[in-house]
């Protein structure tokens, strides 16, 4: 598989991926052949590139939950993006009912675990998408806690709206690698104007100024070192906190790797003054992060399948070595207490790598 910006796309190219237009209505189908049309269509949609199959490459696996997942993420950040542009320029909610209401059908009720996979983000769509990422996330924890229908309503709409005074900050500043203190300066007044707007627009629900600025406060306090387990807020301020927190080092840009979902549940576990310990536990029963069959590197170099999750702590499962099928059960420390998972291997496209045919021949259920 190979990622193949918009520029450098041939007719006759293999998908590796759908493509929707901003209805959701399937364009092309993947493995079909990408014609001239099929290209202009990703340039009209702002799309940075694709991901293209090989000649001989067969098609990945990807379940009903996959492919659904990424339909709704490409339709939804169309519309967030459209929204919060409405509701900065015009201080109106056009489809924001709407669009909670259709984030929470699809990922606040959920019975199972899902696999929550990044896709590649443009300058043009990254606040769209991470505010729609960190809302989807805010409806699986929010539900995994059993909050009432109305504080979840408030809360991912909360994350979808909560980095809306971004839209002010200048280009120059935004594009920065590296901020200086007046550039750090100007961020926080276009957060705080943003705040502001969010007063205004929904006066009816307070709530969700109230989450936004909670979990803004609890972000600084955290830079100056302050315990905020100690801090009373309301629970979508902590859930905001963890979800905005888990996109944005997961995130994938052109200009920099993410890190993987592993590295950032690793982190959220080791900072429990910061990130609310029930909410990191909710953030864990609702996507897969070591499913069994998922392949994985050990700090000693050995890479294995993960054969069995662990339910007191999802870093240390049940591994099959590939050298030499060794079982190892990182939960038994005094046998394993050194070696730990150092990352999940994934394909260029951010999927983890899934054997699920070596899985069933060790006699576990794929």
């Amino acid at each position: 598989m190979l990622f193949i910006r918009q520029e450098n796309l041939k007719t006759g190219m293999r998908l590796a991926k759908p493509i929707y237009n901003k209805k959701g209505v399937l364009l092309y189908e993947r493995d079909s052949k990408l014609t001239q049309q099929g290209i202009e269509s990703v340039k009209n949609f702002g799309i940075i590139g694709l991901y293209i199959l090989e000649p001989a490459e067969p098609l990945p696996p990807m379940s009903a939950d996959d492919i659904e997942f990424e339909r709704f993420q490409m339709v939804s950040s169309f519309i967030i993006r459209d929204e919060l542009k409405e509701l900065h320029d015009h201080g109106k909610q056009v489809q924001m009912q709407n669009l909670v209401a259709s984030i929470i059908k699809g990922y606040g009720r959920l019975d199972r675990k899902i696999n929550f996979v990044q896709n590649l983000r443009s300058r043009e769509d990254e606040l769209a998408k991470h505010s729609l990422n960190v809302a989807m996330l805010a409806a699986m924890i929010t539900h995994k806690l059993n909050v009432k229908l109305s504080e979840q309503n408030d809360t991912v709409t909360a994350c979808i709206v909560h980095d809306i005074g971004k839209l002010d900050i200048p280009d120059e500043v935004r594009e920065k690698k590296v901020r200086t203190e007046d550039d750090e300066k100007v961020i926080f007044l276009c957060r705080k104007r943003g705040e502001s707007l969010l007063e205004s627009a929904f006066l009816s629900t307070p709530s969700i100024k109230r989450i936004v600025s909670q979990a803004s406060q609890l972000e600084q306090k955290a830079k100056d070192g302050v315990d905020l387990r100690k801090e009373k807020v309301v629970t979508g301020a902590k859930v905001l906190l963890v979800a905005n927190r888990f996109d944005t080092m997961t995130a994938m840009n052109d200009a920099e790797e993410p890190q993987s979902e592993i590295s950032a549940l690793r982190y959220l576990m080791s900072r429990p003054d910061v990130y609310d310990k029930g909410v990191v536990d909710a953030l864990i029963q609702s996507i897969n992060f070591l499913a069994p069959g998922s392949c994985v590197e050990l700090t000693n170099g050995e890479k294995g399948l993960v054969l069995a999750e662990n339910p007191r702590n999802i870093l240390e499962p049940m591994i099959l070595c590939f050298s030499d099928n060794r079982i190892i059960d990182l939960g038994q420390e005094l046998l394993y207490g050194d070696l730990k998972i150092k990352d999940m291997m994934k394909t260029l496209d951010n999927r983890c790598i899934m054997d699920n045919d070596m899985l069933k021949k060790a006699g576990m259920k794929a």
